[in-house]
């Protein structure tokens, strides 16, 4: 064991340096036959002290033997959450590794309850997780996004050597499908936690609320007690709830012997409650504590009073009043972390998102993080939640006792958010692939029962499903495919394919639309060479039309893929939206880009560009078009920032957008005013701020100054224009850019024969490095990855370099360019 000896220093120190978890710890009900919840005072993150190896072992006795033979497997010290597909997930060349991974790590267990309990909590692991202590298999689970949980307290007694198993492996008797247009990633990629539990304990508690309008609110909590050794000494359970400003409002305290069931602790009602709503995302606290001869333990819960209503064919209403649903979407997925995000990561992209003027998230495919619902109960976001049954078909008994055991743990597990209104039973399961039969019935027979055990569970809450129209009247609100201007049709189709399918189910919802932009790329004529696309044919996705490269005209093949067709495309749809009063509401696919093993052909290799966001949360210029229709802190902004060279004739007229939710705004071209403009949504594009300007040749300085109700915003941006006329790339170079941080910026460029840059280049480019340098890649992002479809004719990367390096790049047709990088 000596060469293990600095794991057991590493965690020697876990109770001093515990992490306390501010609310209780859910867990799976049916662990040692009840629901579960840990006190707040004995519970700590597992973050340090980690080892990983990749790959197959002979067995659990090989992460721990002691003798020379365990040097053929490598471990590397890690720190939880962790993803092992944190980088080959986007790595141009490669598909990302599937298969088991071990982590490693030794406990440092200081149970304060006499004859209580060892839990390990896991937030969530993929895609299946075995759980070793010493020799001894203490758990498994299957499923990578809902929580679980593992009593390890024999065990623990014998050793304290922690292994855990994760593997992505396919598997096509699992959800989600790898058909998915997403990866399905692994390790140990939400937080793990060590909790202490007395010998009896509350399980998790249920707060349930029926808000009547104008009225009274009912409420009703329940929960279980936890209680393996099935101890009979009779417990107390004092309860009290806090209104929003933290006053106790209800108290209550009984008396009860430990039994099997779920138990009412409580029910009252609340006069002229607070409600909850985007604007004001108003919570409420439980708290429960709990006496026995054992311990005192206490634990809380936050929830939301609000009601809802799906008018047949028509609007949404919240708290009886009418609420467009802003949306977007979001998976779990970041630049360097893959699923392995940290919390910090998690609440700079919800507070993106609530900056953007979002008020609903579609969490797509799966259960999220904890943090994330938390974060949409703070700051008001609506939610459609759903289990990862996507593509593929159906499977056979195990594949569904899985989603059916993932929907019971969905609910189980965030029932009390009151963000979430809708439970998502499926996504684009009319997709074929996994199976030899396509089992049409099969699917509708399985999603009816899915649908009944969601209502259930949760009477309160409507199911939903997206794009399987032959299953589209099982569930209470449905969402068909409508791409319009990306997959099928024009973007001015939207409105009348909205109508058409509004009219098709009784309560609709249009979640996914948008298309892909690459990050950086921009365009003089974005409509160009999208004539020929037909119209009155629909904008639905079919089947594998993202991968088709023949039949009809379409934006997503025929496209330039530049950030200025997609701004007119969301400039269009949003201004559309604030005309349809039967719209419930839509949601954007999606906030940020995302990988993906099935586009490696696109500008950036397996990543889905459809976000507003890069990867790693960098804004994209349609970031500003959506704020500029739903945010309401005043704001304004030049189109162009990553624009640095426009093109065109000699004194051509060229058009200058601004996109804002001011009043008013003036441009000024280097210094002179070209005129005021009054904002108006339906005037497209840019809501009427638009201008037509003569650049000069060289540099030019723009400025614009927006009011609204007396309040100024300001931005400003320099661009380049050039007249000089380029042929075919006929070399490439490389230049430095910039240094800051131990990082060295070198940029890329295509030019013809004369030395002009092709501005309108889409060639592939692809960097190297040799000597002491390191291109920070497999990022997925349109400066960190080493292979990158060119914007504008030019493409940046980052190094970090101690030393001296040598920087390549090679692009077809043209002689490879290089350049020496020395630093101290």
């Amino acid at each position: 064991m000596e060469h293990n000896a600095h794991l057991l220093e590493n965690r020697a120190g876990i109770s001093r340096r515990a992490v306390l978890l501010s609310a209780s710890v859910p867990f799976l009900p049916g662990l040692q036959g009840a629901a579960m919840a840990a006190s707040t005072q004995n519970s700590c993150r597992l973050s340090d002290g980690w080892e990983y190896s990749r790959g197959n072992l002979g067995g659990v006795w090989e992460v721990w033997r002691g003798d020379k033979a365990s040097d053929n497997v490598p471990w590397t010290a890690v720190k939880m959450p962790h993803c092992f597909n944190a980088f080959d997930a986007v790595d141009p060349d490669t598909p990302y590794y599937q298969g088991p991974g071990w982590y490693r790590t030794l406990l440092k267990v200081e149970n304060p309850y006499p004859n209580g309990r060892v839990i390990l909590h896991f937030e969530g692991a993929g895609q299946k997780t075995e759980v070793f202590v010493g020799l001894t298999k203490a758990g498994a689970h299957v499923g990578g996004y809902d929580e679980f949980a593992v009593d390890i307290t024999e065990a623990v007694a014998q050793s304290q050597q922690l292994s855990v198993c994760c593997d992505n492996t396919r598997d096509l008797e699992m959800i989600p499908s790898s058909l998915s247009d997403f990866n399905l990633y692994g390790g140990p990629y939400r937080h793990v936690n060590l909790v202490y539990l007395p010998a009896i304990s509350l399980g998790r508690v249920h707060i349930h609320s029926t808000v009547q309008p104008g009225g009274n609110t009912a409420v009703s909590v329940k929960a279980p007690l936890f209680n393996p050794r099935g101890l009979k000494d009779e417990v107390e359970i004092g309860i009290q709830l806090l209104d929003p400003s933290g006053k106790v409002i209800h108290a209550a305290a009984r008396k009860i012997t430990p039994g099997a069931s779920e138990l009412e602790l409580t029910a009252f009602a609340i006069e002229k409650g607070i409600l909850w709503s985007p604007a004001k995302p108003a919570l409420y606290r439980c708290e429960v504590t709990l006496k026995s001869p054992h311990s005192e333990t206490k634990t809380s819960e936050r929830f939301g009073l609000r009601y809802f209503e799906w008018v047949k064919q028509g609007p949404f209403k919240l708290n009886g009043e009418r609420l467009l649903l802003k949306g977007t979407h979001r998976h779990e997925d970041h630049a360097g972390l893959a699923a392995g995000l940290t919390d910090e990561v998690i609440r700079k992209e919800m507070q993106m998102i609530k900056d953007v003027g979002a008020n609903f998230i579609r969490l797509g495919h799966y259960q999220q993080s904890r943090l994330a619902l938390d974060l949409c109960d703070e700051l008001g976001f609506l939610v459609w939640e759903e289990i990862p049954w996507c593509r593929g078909g159906i499977g056979g008994e195990r594949y569904k006792q899985q989603a059916r055991d993932m929907l019971r743990a969905l609910i189980d597990q965030h029932r009390n958010h009151p963000s979430i209104i809708l439970w998502g039973l499926g996504n684009e399961n009319d997709w074929p692939g996994d199976f030899p039969e396509f089992d049409k019935a099969g699917i509708q027979a399985f999603m009816s029962e899915l649908n009944k055990l969601a209502h259930q569970l949760d009477p309160s809450r409507k199911t939903c499903i997206r794009r399987c129209d032959f299953c589209k009247d099982i569930v209470d609100v449905y969402s068909p495919s409508i791409w319009a201007g990306w997959y099928r049709g024009q973007y001015t189709e939207y409105k009348s394919s909205t109508e058409k399918e509004v009219k098709g189910v009784n309560h609709f919802f249009h979640a996914e639309w948008g298309g892909d932009s690459h990050a950086r790329r921009h365009s003089e004529d974005p409509d160009a060479g999208l004539t020929k696309i037909a119209t009155g044919q629909g904008t639905d996705e079919r089947g594998l039309d993202y991968l088709l490269t023949g039949g009809n005209s379409r934006a997503s093949k025929d496209g330039d893929w530049s950030e200025t067709y997609i701004c007119n495309l969301f400039d269009w749809h949003l201004k559309e939206m604030e005309t349809m009063p039967y719209l419930t509401g839509a949601a954007q696919w999606i906030f940020k880009d995302f990988s993906t093993p099935l586009r490696p052909e696109n500008p950036v290799p397996r990543m889905n560009q459809k976000g507003i966001v890069e990867r790693d949360l960098t804004p994209k210029e349609s970031y500003y078009v959506f704020q500029s229709f739903w945010a309401e802190k005043p704001m304004v902004r030049l189109y162009g920032h990553s624009w640095p060279v426009r093109w065109g004739e000699q004194d051509q007229q060229k058009l200058v957008k601004v996109y804002s939710n001011c009043e008013t705004a003036e441009l000024y071209l280097n210094g002179v005013s070209i005129g005021v403009k009054k904002r108006n949504s339906q005037d497209f594009p840019a809501a009427g701020l638009r201008w037509l300007v003569r650049f000069k040749a060289g540099e030019n300085k723009l400025r614009v100054v927006a009011k609204q109700h007396g309040v100024e915003v300001t931005d400003e941006i320099t661009q380049s224009y050039e007249t000089r006329k380029w042929g075919k790339p006929a070399k490439v170079e490389l230049k430095e850019l910039a240094r800051a941080g131990g990082k060295v910026t070198v940029e890329a460029s295509l030019s013809d024969a004369n030395g002009v840059r092709c501005l309108d280049s889409r060639e592939r480019v692809r960097f190297g490095v040799t000597g002491d340098g390191r291109l920070l890649e497999n990022l997925g992002t349109s400066t960190g990855s080493r292979v990158v479809e060119v914007y504008n004719g030019r493409a940046c990367i980052q190094l970090e370099c101690k030393g001296t390096a040598v920087v390549s790049v090679t692009s077809k047709g043209v002689r490879t360019a290089i350049l020496k990088i020395e630093t101290s």
